[in-house]
């Protein structure tokens, strides 16, 4: 089993998606590293995050299946995060299936399959197009 793990991710309006990533991850190996996009990375990647870095940091340190969450801030740093730490595996979601496979000679990159139905975006326009429904107990 492989020691170490690193996902990247904004991870904004925390849900069941995420956590069955992370979870998921971690059982991947001993630890699980999650670089977290800063607000400031976001902007450049033209991304508005609904929650700030500060919070949604403290949402994934309160996670079971994260070990430690560290500032993710420009796309290059990943090469260099993979060596600081020691990763033996990355992990991203497979909506990005073949980004990152050129870290394969520094670590194993694994792509998790997706929780179906549920995703920020999703989420996003659920809350856009009827707020009420939510106040209804309406599943998301």
């Amino acid at each position: 089993m492989a020691k170490l793990i690193l996902t990247y991710g904004t991870f904004d309006l925390f849900h069941t998606g995420h956590v069955r990533l992370l979870r998921r991850a971690r059982a991947l190996g001993a630890e699980l590293h999650v670089g977290l996009s800063t607000d400031e990375f976001n902007f450049l990647k033209g991304k508005t995050a609904i929650m700030t870095f500060a919070q949604r940091k403290e949402i994934l340190e309160s996670c079971r299946h994260v070990d430690h969450v560290f500032p993710e801030k420009i796309w290059e740093q990943k090469a260099d995060d993979i060596i600081r730490l020691g990763a033996d595996t990355l992990v991203m979601g497979d909506d990005w299936l073949g980004k990152f496979d050129e870290f394969s000679g520094l670590c194993n990159v694994t792509y998790l399959t997706r929780t179906e139905g549920v995703s920020t975006t999703y989420l996003r326009n659920f809350i856009r197009a009827d707020p009420k429904k939510l106040a209804k107990g309406a599943p998301i």
